[in-house]
């Protein structure tokens, strides 16, 4: 941030704007090839673990409210 803006409160010029942007994207760190597809496949494997939970979770509630409802 520069100065005046971190002093003052004083807006920025779009100038002073774009230039922070430029200065801020330069450290931005990406993520490699390897570290992208693992927590992709991470992400998927656990997807599909916490349908299933929820897919169960779910058929076990729908067959006691069934059971209760048949019950009246």
């Amino acid at each position: 941030m520069s100065d005046r803006a971190a002093n003052d409160g004083a807006k920025l010029t779009p100038g002073e704007f774009i230039n922070q942007v430029k200065v801020e994207a330069r450290k931005v760190v990406w993520p490699t090839r390897k570290e992208t597809v693992s927590t992709g496949i991470f992400v998927g494997v656990l997807m599909i673990i916490l349908a299933l939970f929820f897919l169960s979770v779910d058929t076990i509630f729908g067959k006691l409210v069934q059971f209760l409802l048949s019950l009246a």
